[in-house]
């Protein structure tokens, strides 16, 4: 099973950028998505990005995620 994250991006070098998710940073390629701009929310897997998201499907995603994250941190 693959899984993406998706990260929005707040700084972009060329075909790399940098993505963000709850304050976490994480370098991405963009060579997959050459119209993705600052601001722009991407799926991203394998350290790439794979496709441009509407915001409120990022939003929606980042909550779901968040909200496994700490159904897990209950268990421990």
């Amino acid at each position: 099973m693959c899984l993406g994250i998706p990260l929005k991006i707040i700084e972009i070098n060329s075909l790399s950028g940098i993505g963000e998710i709850n304050g976490i940073k994480r370098d991405i390629r963009l060579d997959l998505t050459p119209k993705a701009k600052v601001g722009d929310y991407v799926m991203v897997h394998a350290g790439f990005a794979i496709e441009i998201m509407r915001e409120d499907a990022a939003k929606d995603s980042i909550e779901a995620i968040l909200e496994v994250y700490e159904a897990s941190r209950e268990d421990v």
